[in-house]
């Protein structure tokens, strides 16, 4: 009975926590009922048949691979109606100044984009068009020109990804870049340097019985809700949490699982230890900690010998870095670090997540690299209930770069130079680029520059996933061509351009004949069918939209690069990357094959040149805090990717112009809640008002991506060349 129900880890008495704050996921079921009215028979085999266009946990309909229970989130709810709704009325946008200053989610409610649409500079609007003159104008505007294509990872397929890089480059060009560049390309970096496979090592079930999984910078409460699930049960098998951020989430305290009897009713306790760090100073954390280790003889030497090099050098390294300038980096005590390193140490087994709050800095390798020297340190890689795992956000991301949608990789993530480019020319009969190609941050500083002719955008919305939206918007006004492809309306189509402006309808996963298929943060690649359901207008699947350009732009390469479906698609996936062996066998629903299976690296070898995994030597950032400045994150609430589904954040009741702060900052300033106050970078200001929260004191939090106009375009890591999500301010009282 003690196996069923466990009062130790009830997060409360009150019977579905009446009265306390808390998300209502009953409610969340209610409303996404009502809104997809007329169209509640499609929604519903989406959820049975689909494969989630959500976070990239993967489904089989509303079961997985993890857990013989349904699973099914509030992300997914909250994007049905984008999957369900009617075209809009293409009337509203022959002028679009009445568009003008609408919030995103007002524009997505217009409806889905039914047909090709062109806005010629100093037209008011847009005007409908047939594809093929659509495709006329984008060729004429392609043809030899300096061009960047960027893909975001809204429900976006394996099949896409692949045939849109190989129309870019096609085109000549290795400009081709997704949204894994501004999440996870520093976790990308660190881990093919350390391990030799930028995926996650384990799988969702090596979390259920591990002795502990260390939270670094990840709120799934807030991104994975159905991890929660995975908690619950983790909790239930004696798993211990431990959580090292800058701001203590609430969801992550307690959290009640609907679709669980026993969470649903009293909650579920998540975090058992919780350490606290500053913005920017998880890398003295976690050296500190390793330090401990070393220290203490909790060190897996038999494990550090035989399957690692470079160990030596990092302990020197560590031994040389003071106490003293770790706690004050990390603003963490030494104390605090010896209790996550003794966690660790008793430990027979662990799983390390981590998220944006690792990733989103100008130093996110070295960050990375810090987790990967704690895992190696204990040998909890390669074996059950062990594991590194970036967990990723959306179902597109893992899958994008592995396809090779990526500036700075060709598909199976080969790095791009002259023998893989070669490799390229001759599987596919087009001369492939031997270089690097530009970012997606290149990008948009290309065309700020003016040295940038024409961009494609499939989904993504620079203005509000890069800092100094601003910037962005200039450097869009300045394009000649800007070719968006997407199923709704987004502000940045919005921005008149220097020439011709053209809307290109996409079909949804869910409506693409041959179905398609993702990739999960597990490297599980996942079978979604097309559902029967109604179709928009003249929409197409986003594969045939980028080969179309490469063919009009290259007619004489055409045959090079059309397929005849998404079956063709996978079949050449199968030939291109070896490790997706099984792909071009997923035909029906819940079809699904694991790469590398279970786990990698089982029996410790690791996809480096020797066959060895590396200890990085990480030196802490020399961050500069003058007194009374504040560090200022930038953070997820009510959301998926930039989608902001409520105003208000039922886990901390922040609206979204809160300034989160500690009670001790805000004592001190003498701000109650609710006071309004400037914050300031430089010359940039930011308007909020003041939310207590349990924040580590000299840091703050505020929205993403209302927050952006704080941020720094110029700031980026040096090698993922990811943008920096944080700043410091100052803080004035309004």
């Amino acid at each position: 009975m003690s196996k069923l129900l466990d009062p130790r880890n009830w997060a409360s008495w009150r019977p579905f926590g009446l009265g306390l704050r808390k998300p209502n996921n009953y409610l969340e079921l209610w409303k996404a009922f009502r809104s997809v009215k007329g169209n509640r028979r499609y929604a519903w085999r989406i959820l049975n048949q689909g494969t989630c266009d959500g976070c990239a946990l993967g489904t089989q309909g509303m079961r997985d691979w993890t857990m013989d229970e349904i699973h099914l989130c509030n992300i997914r709810l909250r994007l049905l109606p984008l999957n369900t709704m009617p075209a809009m009325d293409v009337s509203v946008l022959r002028d679009v100044s009445g568009l003008a200053g609408r919030r995103s989610a007002e524009l997505r409610e217009l409806g889905r984009l039914p047909y090709p649409m062109v806005r010629r500079a100093g037209e008011p609007g847009f005007t409908r068009v047939s594809w093929d003159e659509a495709l006329r104008l984008a060729a004429d505007g392609l043809r030899g020109a300096r061009f960047g294509a960027y893909l975001t990872s809204r429900g976006m397929p394996n099949e896409n990804y692949y045939a849109a890089q190989k129309a870019v480059r096609a085109l000549g060009t290795n400009n081709i870049d997704n949204a894994a560049r501004i999440c996870h390309s520093p976790s990308t970096v660190a881990l093919k340097e350390t391990i030799g496979a930028a995926a996650t090592t384990c799988s969702y079930a090596d979390w259920i019985g591990s002795d502990l999984i260390v939270f670094v910078g990840s709120n799934p409460s807030n991104n994975q809700p159905v991890a929660m699930k995975y908690l619950y049960h983790a909790k239930k098998e004696g798993t211990r949490i431990a959580m090292v951020n800058a701001y203590r989430e609430p969801g992550m305290e307690r959290y009640w699982v609907p679709s669980n009897a026993e969470s649903a009713l009293f909650g579920t306790k998540i975090t058992d230890e919780f350490f606290g760090v500053n913005v920017g100073g998880d890398i003295g954390f976690l050296n500190g900690v390793l330090k401990h280790l070393m220290e203490n003889d909790w060190v897996d030497k038999e494990f550090a010998d035989l399957h690692t090099s470079g160990f030596e050098d990092v302990r020197r390294a560590v031994s040389s870095q003071s106490w003293e300038s770790l706690e004050a980096l990390s603003g963490a005590s030494r104390e605090d670090m010896f209790r996550l390193a003794r966690l660790l140490g008793e430990a027979k087994s662990a799983v390390f997540v981590w998220s944006m709050g690792i990733t989103q800095h100008s130093y996110g390798e070295d960050n990375v690299r810090a987790i990967v020297n704690l895992a190696l340190a204990r040998g909890f890689v390669g074996r059950d209930r062990c594991g590194l795992m970036p967990i990723r956000g959306h179902s597109g991301v893992q899958g994008g770069a592995e396809m090779g949608a990526y500036a700075t990789g060709l598909p199976g993530g080969l790095p791009i130079n002259p023998t893989n480019a070669a490799k390229f020319t001759e599987k596919w009969g087009f001369e492939v680029a031997d270089t690097p190609g530009l970012t997606a941050t290149d990008m948009i500083d290309a065309a700020h520059r003016g040295e940038l002719d024409a961009l494609v955008s499939s989904g993504g919305n620079f203005l509000e996933v890069l800092p100094d939206p601003d910037y962005s918007r200039e450097a869009l006004s300045r394009l000649p061509l800007r070719v968006h492809i997407d199923i709704v309306l987004s502000s940045q189509m919005l921005v008149p351009g220097a020439g011709d402006v053209l809307l290109l309808p996409a079909q949804t996963r869910y409506e693409m004949a041959g179905g398609v298929t993702e990739t999960s943060t597990e490297r599980r690649i996942i079978f979604s069918p097309e559902v029967e359901g109604p179709r928009i207008g003249e929409a197409w699947p986003e594969w045939k939209i980028f080969t179309e350009l490469a063919a009009h732009t290259r007619p004489e390469i055409s045959s090079h690069v059309r397929f005849t479906g998404t079956p063709q698609i996978r079949a050449e996936i199968e030939r291109a990357v070896p490790f997706y062996q099984g792909i071009a066998g997923l035909t029906k629903f819940g079809d699904n094959v694991q790469y590398g299976g279970r786990h990698l690296f089982d029996g410790g070898r690791f996809q480096t040149a020797d066959g060895l995994a590396v200890f990085s030597v990480v030196e802490p950032p020399a961050l500069e805090r003058p007194d009374g400045s504040f560090m200022v994150a930038t953070r997820r609430g009510k959301q998926f990717n930039s989608m902001v589904h409520e105003r208000l954040d039922g886990f901390n009741g922040a609206p979204r112009e809160a300034v989160l702060m500690s009670a001790y900052d805000a004592d001190r300033l003498g701000l109650p809640d609710g006071a309004r106050v400037e914050l300031r970078s430089g010359e940039r200001t930011y308007r909020g008002k003041v939310l207590r929260a349990p924040l580590m004191p000299g840091n703050l939090q505020i929205h993403w991506p209302e927050g952006n106009i704080l941020l720094d375009e110029a700031r980026r890591s040096p090698e993922a060349r990811i943008p920096d999500y944080n700043a410091l301010v100052t803080v004035r009282p309004l």
